[in-house]
């Protein structure tokens, strides 16, 4: 099955870049697509320096559910934003004030990448950290998702008034341009190998391999990719059912599984049921307590207003609008106008009823 491999390199134009990203993206280029890949044949779509976090975010979703191996290439800056003191990688029009709107917020990739099939998906990453980012990720490891293989390294700020390079991910396309792609881990090895002296004991290394066999997202995603709708939303409602009756309905694990559930209708094709129990995941945790601006809630509240527009009978996507309407009343998330497309979209329906 031919691989996908998203190269991405970003970091801010102006004054407040502390590496040059992009400047990796000819190097790993020159490299076979099925190498980049570790696959028979590949698709590679390159990003560099790109300017709007939702453009990352739709190249991201289209890799995440294409079939067959995904390699993703991360080399950048880590920025936190001012509210939440959440990562985020910073793009090309990001500046401290702005990282919340300018930047992409480091958990998409996990919320992307989480119903990937176990051992499928690899990241690569060469990241700096500005001063903040680096303090907090000295005590809180970046969190790609645990259904993903990670490899990479995170650098502190270089210092003041100068540009790092990405030695990382050059040293990965350096040993790539060999034609032969190691195993991820083995290439980590030899690649944190040739930067030692540059950054032995300051970088914080990351290493994870990914799930671990009898995990049972496995299982589901086999089922779905086998056009097994119907027993992957039953095994997914299996763990949720046991989930709630050992942790409780608002627990993260109760809500993990609703949120599979969510997603499992989608890729089921079912629109409405998808846009419901994503109406239904934020509601709980909202009533759980968690801020309006929360990640966890955003994305739910994001993903209903996603579904919502995929449906096609009118009645069910009035009664699912007015529920999203005054969700987005409450939870506006980082697109500007969301509200105002929902309660538009809602006017129109309302006419054709």
């Amino acid at each position: 099955m031919p691989g996908t491999v998203l190269l991405l390199a970003a970091s801010p134009l102006g004054k407040g870049r502390l590496v040059d990203a992009a400047s990796v993206l000819p190097v790993l280029a020159a490299v076979p697509p099925a190498v980049l890949s570790g696959t028979d044949t590949a698709n590679v779509v390159e990003l560099a320096d790109p300017l709007e976090p939702q453009a990352v975010l739709t190249r991201l979703r289209a890799a995440a559910t294409a079939p067959g191996p995904l390699t993703v290439y991360v080399t950048g800056q880590l920025q936190l934003d001012r509210k939440q003191r959440l990562p985020h990688l910073a793009l090309a029009r990001t500046t401290a004030p702005t990282v919340r709107y300018t930047a992409f917020p480091w958990h998409w990739f996990r919320e992307e990448l989480r119903l990937r099939p176990a051992g499928a998906t690899t990241l690569v990453l060469d990241l700096h950290a500005d001063a903040e980012a680096w303090e907090l990720l000295r005590s809180t490891p970046l969190d790609s998702g645990r259904g993903t293989a990670v490899h990479g390294r995170v650098a502190p700020p270089p210092s003041r008034r100068s540009v790092a390079a990405p030695a990382y991910m050059k040293a990965v396309a350096t040993i790539l341009r060999s034609g032969f792609r190691p195993p991820p881990e083995q290439l980590h090895q030899q690649a944190l190998a040739r930067i030692a002296q540059e950054s032995a004991g300051r970088d914080i290394v990351i290493s994870a391999q990914g799930p671990v066999s009898g995990d049972p997202h496995t299982a589901i995603t086999a089922a779905v990719q086998s056009g097994r709708h119907g027993d992957a939303d039953a095994l997914a409602a299996r763990h949720e059912r046991a989930a709630v009756t050992a942790y409780g309905p608002a627990s993260e694990e109760a809500l993990h599984w609703s949120e599979v559930r969510a997603d499992l209708a989608m890729f089921a094709g079912d629109a409405a049921r998808s846009c419901r129990t994503w109406l239904s995941v934020a509601t709980a945790r909202l009533h759980a307590g968690q801020a309006v601006d929360a990640p966890a809630v955003e994305s739910a509240v994001d993903r209903a207003h996603h579904q919502w527009g995929q449906i096609a009978d009118s009645a069910q996507a009035r009664d699912l609008g007015i529920a999203l309407a005054e969700l987005r009343g409450r939870v506006p998330g980082r697109r500007e106008g969301a509200l105002d497309h929902v309660q538009r979209q809602l006017r129109q329906l309302q006419t054709q009823g």
